[in-house]
C-alpha cells in the first residue's frame, strides 16, 4: 500500500476485509498547478493501491491524506489527479505530502488547489448500500472502488473506514455539517477531535489487534506516517505493516482510467522568479555542505518547480554536490527545456524514478567512508522513496527548498503586490456589476456568478488561471467553510442574505486568495456583530507587531480574541503560507492551533493569509481573507539588537462591506486603521477603474471614510 501524504486504505482480506480511504487536507490544496492541500480522490486512489494479491488473512490498506483534486470517478475530468503519488500540488494549504495540482481544461491554466469542495447547495444524501456490498465482494477479490463513488461525501478530508460489517467515515470540523447530511445510514460519522472519537488511525490499529498485517501501498504513505502506523499497528496486537508494491486500484480501473495530464511545461522567466535557478542550486548545495549531506531528495512538485523555474505536473528530483536530476515524463521535455535546464541538470525518465533513485544510492555508497553519508529526506516524502534510498541512509529533516521557497525574494514581492492590485480591480468590478444584476431583478445562481468573476480576472495582465475553485456561496452555504457550488444543487443568490465569496488566481507575477462577505439587502443584528467581531480580529492580526522567533501558532489567538470573549469561534486555521505562482496554500509557515506550526517561526518574506471567520450552520457564514507579508516593523525602542521586531504589510486591495460593519463595536484605532486601508485602496485601484463607471462609484461609496 502506498501512503505519501493522501491517506487512502485498503484492506482486503480472504474473510474478512476492511477498506481505509483518506482524503485529509492537506489542500485545499493542491491545485496548482498545494498542504494543503495540495489530487483527486480518485486519483489518490488509483494511485493508492498498488499492491500484489493480497494472501489470505493478510490486509491490504491503501492511505493517501491529502486529497485536492477535483476529478471524480463517475465524472473523471481532463486534468483528474494522476496515480502518482508524488504529483504534488502546487497550490496547497499546508503542503501535505502529496498535493495534487488541478489544472482544468487548459495547460496551467489552473495552477490551483482546490482547497476543497462540496457540491452541493443543498447536499444530497447517496443511498451507499449496493456500493458497499459491491465494494465489499471486490475486496474479497483484491478490488477496490474511490472514496466519492463509496462514501458519497464530497469534502475532500476524511477517511472513510470499511470492514466487513461497519462503514465509517472520519473527517474534521469544517466537514462535520457537510458529511452529516452526505452520509447514509450504512455510515458512522466520526469527528475528529471531539472526545472520545479515535483518529482514523486509531481504528486501523484496533482491527488489526490479533496479529493481521496491514499491507499499504509505500507510495501514497510518508516515511513517517507509515513508521508511526506500524508503532500502533503492533503495540494493539497487530502483526506488521507491509509495502505493496503493486496497486490494485489501477488493475481495477484498467483502460476506463483517464489519461495522466502532460501539458507543456512553463519556463518562469527570472523577471518573475527574481533568481536564476543555478544560484538556487547553489543555495541548496550549501545547505547539503553545512550538514554533511550526500544529496536531498525533493517529492514536492512545488518545490521543484520552485527550485528550477519550471511549471510542470509529475516530477521527482534528487540534488547531490555535484548533481542535479529531474524526472520527468519524456513527452513534456522540450528543447525549450533543455535549453534553460543545460549542463546544470541530467534528465531522467519518470516512470522508473524509484529504480533509478536506488541505483544512484547504491553508486554512491562509499565503504571508506569515515561515517554514513545521508541523503536529507523531507518528513512528507513517501516510504517508498524511502525505501528506495535505503532507510540507514536518510536523515529526516524539513527540505532545504521547502524553507528557502517560503522566504520570497524582492522580486516576488513585488509581483505579489501588483497582481493583487490588478487582483483586487477583478473583484471590485465583479461585486458591483453583482450587486446591480441583483438590486435589478436579474436571477443569478452561484455558478453563475463564480464564472462572471473569472471573466473579470481573465482579462487582467499576466492571468494564468484560477488558483482554486472559487468559493461563491448564499445564506446557509456560506456555513459550509469549503463550499464549491455545482449545478443542478447550487442556489440562486438571495440579495437578502448573506454572500462569501472566496477566490484567487495564478498570475505570471503571483498567486491571489481573497474572501469577502457582502450583504445586498438588510443583515441581521446577529449578522452584523459576526461580522464586525471578525473583522476586528482580522485588524488586530495586521496590527499585530512581534520579535523575532514568534510562531504563527502564538499568533492565532489574536485573531480569535473577540469572538472568544463573546463564546465564539471558528473550525478553521487562521492563515496559511501563500506561494507565488505555485500553491495558494503554502508551508511550512503558517497561522493557526495546529501544534506542528508552534515549530516554525515566521520569517521575513513568509507570505500568508489573514482570514478569521465565524460560521452558524443552516444560517450564515463570515470570512474575511486578506494575504499580508512578514515585514521588518518600526518601533520606537530596540530591546535586543539580536532580536529584530516585525510585523505585517498587507497587500489585498478590496474594501470591506460597510453594510455588515458596526461602528459601534469599533474602538477609534480600529476605524483610523479601515480609514487608512480604504484610503489605499482607493489609491491603488482607482486609476484602473476609469473605464468601468459602475465599479469605480461602488468603491468610491465602499472606501469613504467612517
Amino acid at each position: 500500500m502506498r501512503k505519501d501524504s493522501n491517506g487512502i486504505y485498503k484492506v482486503g482480506a480472504a474473510r474478512k476485509s476492511w477498506y481505509c480511504l483518506s482524503l485529509r487536507s492537506m489542500f485545499r490544496s493542491i491545485r496548482p498547478l498545494s498542504s494543503a492541500l495540495p489530487i483527486s480522490p480518485l486519483s489518490c486512489l488509483i494511485a493508492a493501491c498498488r499492491t500484489r494479491a493480497t494472501p489470505p488473512g493478510r490486509y491490504f490498506c491503501l492511505s493517501r491524506r491529502q486529497l485536492h483534486v477535483v476529478a471524480r470517478v463517475y465524472h473523471p475530468r481532463p486534468n483528474s489527479r494522476p496515480r502518482d503519488n508524488h504529483s504534488q500540488g502546487l497550490l496547497r494549504e499546508q503542503r501535505p505530502a502529496w498535493s495534487l495540482t488541478c489544472l482544468r481544461h487548459r495547460p496551467f491554466a489552473n495552477l490551483r488547489q482546490q482547497r476543497h469542495v462540496s457540491t452541493a447547495a443543498e447536499f444530497t444524501m447517496a443511498n451507499t448500500t449496493e456500493k458497499l456490498a459491491a465494494l465489499r465482494k471486490l475486496m474479497k477479490e483484491h478490488n477496490v472502488d474511490i472514496y466519492k463513488f463509496i462514501t458519497g461525501f464530497t469534502g475532500s478530508a476524511g477517511w472513510a473506514l470499511i470492514t466487513e460489517d461497519k462503514a465509517a467515515l472520519s473527517t474534521d470540523g469544517r466537514y462535520f455539517n457537510q458529511a452529516a447530511q452526505q452520509l447514509d445510514d450504512n455510515w458512522v460519522l466520526l469527528k475528529q477531535g471531539m472526545p472520545d472519537v479515535p483518529t482514523w488511525s486509531d481504528w486501523v490499529a484496533e482491527q488489526a489487534a490479533g496479529g493481521k498485517t496491514v499491507g499499504v501501498d509505500a507510495s501514497l504513505v510518508t516515511f513517517a506516517s507509515a513508521k508511526s502506523l506500524e508503532k500502533k499497528i503492533q503495540k494493539k496486537g497487530g502483526k506488521e505493516l507491509v509495502a505493496m508494491t503493486a496497486n490494485l486500484i489501477d488493475q481495477v480501473w484498467g483502460q476506463t482510467r483517464p489519461k495522466r495530464p502532460s501539458e507543456p511545461v512553463i519556463i518562469l522567466d527570472k523577471k518573475f522568479a527574481g533568481k536564476d535557478f543555478p544560484e538556487k542550486l547553489e543555495d541548496v548545495r550549501k545547505v547539503l555542505q553545512k550538514q554533511k549531506s550526500h544529496g536531498v531528495v525533493l517529492s514536492g512538485l512545488d518545490e521543484i518547480m520552485w527550485l528550477f523555474n519550471i511549471r510542470v505536473f509529475f516530477c521527482y528530483a534528487v540534488v547531490t554536490p555535484t548533481k542535479a536530476t529531474l524526472y520527468i515524463n519524456p513527452s513534456q521535455v522540450t528543447e525549450e527545456l533543455k535549453q534553460h535546464l543545460g549542463s546544470h541538470v541530467e534528465i531522467a525518465d519518470y516512470e522508473p524514478y524509484l529504480a533509478s533513485i536506488a541505483a544512484l544510492s547504491e553508486s554512491t555508497v562509499d565503504e571508506n567512508a569515515s561515517e554514513p553519508q545521508k541523503f536529507l529526506f523531507p518528513s512528507n516524502a513517501s516510504w517508498a522513496l524511502a525505501k528506495a534510498i535505503g532507510e540507514k541512509r536518510l536523515e529526516e529533516a524539513r527540505s532545504p527548498v521547502t524553507t528557502a521557497k517560503a522566504v520570497k525574494n524582492e522580486t516576488e514581492l513585488e509581483g505579489m503586490r501588483n497582481c493583487h492590485i490588478r487582483d483586487g480591480v477583478a473583484l471590485i468590478e465583479y461585486f458591483a456589476w453583482l450587486e446591480e444584476q441583483l438590486l435589478t431583478g436579474v436571477a443569478l445562481d452561484e455558478v453563475d456568478a463564480s464564472d462572471k468573476l473569472e471573466a473579470f480576472r481573465k482579462a487582467k495582465e499576466n492571468f494564468v488561471g484560477l488558483s482554486f475553485g472559487t468559493i461563491s456561496s448564499t445564506g446557509a452555504n456560506a456555513a459550509v467553510i469549503h463550499y464549491h457550488p455545482e449545478r443542478p444543487t447550487c442556489s440562486k443568490i438571495d440579495p437578502a442574505a448573506i454572500y462569501l465569496c472566496d477566490s484567487g488566481a495564478q498570475y505570471y507575477d503571483g498567486t491571489t486568495d481573497t474572501t469577502r462577505t457582502l450583504h445586498f439587502g438588510t443583515p441581521t443584528d446577529m449578522e452584523t456583530k459576526s461580522y464586525t467581531l471578525v473583522l476586528k480580529g482580522n485588524i488586530a492580526l495586521a496590527r499585530t507587531v512581534f520579535p523575532k522567533g514568534i510562531s504563527g501558532y502564538q499568533l492565532d489567538c489574536i485573531a480569535r480574541q473577540f469572538l472568544w470573549a463573546q463564546g465564539l469561534d471558528y473550525r478553521h486555521g487562521t492563515g496559511h503560507g501563500v506561494g507565488s505562482f505555485l500553491n495558494v496554500h503554502e508551508g511550512p509557515q503558517g497561522i493557526g492551533t495546529r501544534i506542528q506550526l508552534s515549530e516554525v517561526a515566521l520569517e521575513l518574506g513568509n507570505v500568508l493569509s489573514n482570514e478569521p471567520g465565524y460560521y452558524e450552520d443552516g444560517k450564515f457564514g463570515i470570512r474575511i481573507e486578506n494575504i499580508f507579508f512578514v515585514v521588518p516593523a518600526k518601533t520606537e525602542h530596540k530591546f535586543d539588537e539580536t532580536k529584530p521586531f516585525w510585523g505585517f504589510e498587507t497587500v489585498t486591495m478590496v474594501p470591506m462591506c460597510r453594510k455588515l460593519v458596526d461602528t459601534k463595536l469599533l474602538t477609534p484605532d480600529e476605524l483610523a486603521y479601515i480609514n487608512a486601508y480604504h484610503a489605499e485602496v482607493w489609491e491603488k485601484t482607482s486609476p484602473l477603474l476609469s473605464h468601468d463607471e459602475r465599479a469605480l462609484k461602488w468603491l468610491k461609496r465602499e472606501t469613504a471614510p467612517y
